[in-house]
């Protein structure tokens, strides 16, 4: 009888060579990459090194949530975990809601948050006073910066609005330099204009 080592000596030495189970693990790990790696962005589906961005999908997720429940805290507290889980290479994602006159943390992820930002101040009370997205390839060489995580090295702020009213932004930090682009720009104002659809922002304190 023939020994399991002679069995594959003789396998390798045939035409379909086996293989170590090692080696198949790495081979198919490899071709998983390669396959994602040549994967290319239509619309708001943009590839990222290894991960991909599918902004519509955040943002038609979003639309479906709200129809079971549209209250603007558990849809933002969603959100911002839909968020945190399909971008990589960030340290926060959530939300700011205006309240007595400044930004009051909202649902987020990641590292404890400033409680109340000053509107004009730092790039999320810039972004809210001027209603306008910031994009911010250096928080450090922001006039004003707020340093709630001082490993965030840039930015990007959406406003919220409902009505003509600007009830909140949308904030994401990363440790990198110029982590955002103009397709993450375009991206997130479209998850946050789902955001503006889908959530129910009646019983905000500003707005009663």
């Amino acid at each position: 009888m023939a020994t399991q080592k002679n069995i594959f000596q003789r396998n390798r030495s045939g035409p379909k060579a086996l293989r170590p189970p090692s080696q198949t693990i790495t081979l198919s790990f490899t071709f998983t990459i390669e396959m994602r790696a040549k994967i290319c962005y239509n619309g708001s589906t943009k590839v990222k090194e290894l991960g991909m961005v599918n902004y519509k999908s955040i943002a038609d997720q979003i639309i479906s949530l709200a129809e079971e429940e549209r209250d603007f805290v558990p849809l933002l507290a969603n959100a911002s975990a839909l968020i945190w889980q399909s971008l990589d290479r960030i340290n926060w994602s959530g939300f700011y809601l205006m309240d007595k006159g400044s930004l009051l943390l909202g649902p987020f992820q990641g590292k404890v948050a400033c409680i109340r930002i000053k509107l004009g101040r730092g790039v999320c009370g810039t972004a809210a006073a001027e209603g306008k997205t910031l994009r911010v390839d250096n928080v450090h060489e922001f006039p004003g910066h707020i340093a709630c995580d001082s490993a965030s090295n840039s930015e990007i702020v959406v406003p919220i609005r409902s009505g003509d009213r600007v009830v909140g932004v949308l904030d994401i930090d990363s440790p990198e330099f110029s982590r955002f682009d103009e397709e993450d720009e375009k991206g997130l104002e479209e998850v946050v204009c789902a955001i503006e659809k889908a959530a129910d922002f009646s019983s905000l304190r500003v707005l009663k």
